[in-house]
């Protein structure tokens, strides 16, 4: 596999969360820079329908998968090495995000939510290294958020395990930069996509509805631009949003008290 640091030509690249939202969007446009896509998700019909768009779309492999189910992420990397043999980046984007507040949250959804948001993210990225690592190097992307810098209201076990995946980040490049593995962080702010109709409330059920802010928001394709342009530099750590909450994320590594007062006064939902 062919490999430049400013372009995506050549890369294979598993992509999961494919099916729409930004996992879409990044598809499209990685598929655009010729890259050879793995899109998985649960919904297969959907996956469908994004393949179809891609240019090349009989070079993209389809892997349906659900990530919390530890026997179909190793079935899914054993299909990888039998279908192309190798794996240049991995983007973890699939996700859930909540809309409740901490007292209204029952444990069970704290767990659904750490689930899904970190522990099967970093069960498939340590299961697919050895895949990475192959050819002297690749490169993880998790897809945390804002709201794991920064922390609001409404989002705690959302936020709680977007920061968690953030430092388990941190340790992975750590430890594996002697072995070539180049590891990034992408912190997106409020993107429009259907997140928040499928944001889980206290109770474990959906939203179904879209937040205003979400609605307002940057396209998902505009974030993809901006996303792979910064990955394509190798820059490890990216926030792309809008001013504030870029401004959010740098108030957060300068002055945490001044954080916490902005937040505290912040309207979100």
């Amino acid at each position: 596999m062919t490999m430049t640091s400013t372009s995506g030509h050549n890369k294979v690249i598993w992509i999961t969360g494919a099916s729409g939202g930004i996992g879409e969007a990044l598809a499209r446009e990685l598929a655009a820079d010729g890259a050879r896509l793995i899109l998985s998700a649960r919904r297969h019909t959907e996956l469908e329908r994004v393949r179809s768009s891609l240019p090349n779309a009989a070079q993209h492999l389809l892997l349906p998968l659900d990530i919390t189910d530890n026997d179909a992420i190793s079935a899914a990397i054993d299909e990888i090495k039998q279908q192309i043999g190798g794996l240049d980046w991995l983007i973890n984007n699939a996700g859930i995000s909540q809309r409740a507040l901490i007292s209204d949250t029952t444990l069970a959804t704290e767990r659904k939510l750490f689930e899904v948001d970190y522990f099967a993210q970093i069960n498939l990225t340590r299961q697919a290294l050895p895949l990475l690592l192959a050819d002297g190097g690749g490169k993880v992307v998790f897809v945390s958020s804002v709201a794991g810098l920064v922390g609001t209201q409404y989002r705690g076990s959302y936020s709680a395990a977007k920061a968690a995946l953030h430092l388990w980040a941190n340790s992975l490049r750590a430890e594996l930069f002697e072995q070539g593995l180049s590891v990034a962080t992408l912190f997106p702010g409020f993107v429009n996509t259907d997140v928040s109709l499928n944001a889980l409330t206290g109770d474990g059920s959906t939203l179904g509805q879209m937040d205003n802010a979400q609605a307002n928001a940057m396209s998902a394709e505009k974030f993809a631009k901006q996303a792979v342009k910064a990955l394509l530099k190798d820059n490890s750590y990216i926030v792309i949003g809008g001013f504030k909450e870029r401004l959010g994320a740098w108030i957060s590594r300068l002055s945490p008290e001044l954080l916490y007062k902005i937040i505290r006064n912040s309207k979100v939902r």
